[in-house]
């Protein structure tokens, strides 16, 4: 019941590689066509200067964006520890 079945063994001759045949069951596809070829992209020294001046540019804003955010975060988390503080405070002088 639990024994693996396995399918019956292959009995065709095994292919000789020494002559090749010039029969192919699959008949000839036709070429696909060539693909159309797009322009390179010529840089000259204004368009990688440009190129270069552009990419300063980007890491400069993404990094204030993101300095900006950490700084929001940071002031934040100072203002909720003095709220936090000041509310401790009056809870504990309520007590006495």
């Amino acid at each position: 019941m639990f024994t693996p079945k396995y399918p019956p063994q292959d009995t065709a001759p095994l292919p000789t590689t020494s002559t090749p045949t010039a029969y192919s069951p699959m008949p000839c596809a036709p070429a696909p066509a060539p693909a159309p070829t797009r322009p390179t992209v010529q840089l000259t020294a204004g368009s990688t200067l440009a190129l270069a001046a552009g990419g300063g540019a980007l890491v400069l804003v993404v990094g204030t964006v993101l300095i900006s955010m950490l700084l929001a975060v940071a002031v934040t988390a100072a203002s909720v520890a003095v709220c936090a503080v000041t509310v401790r405070s009056i809870l504990k002088s309520d007590r006495r």
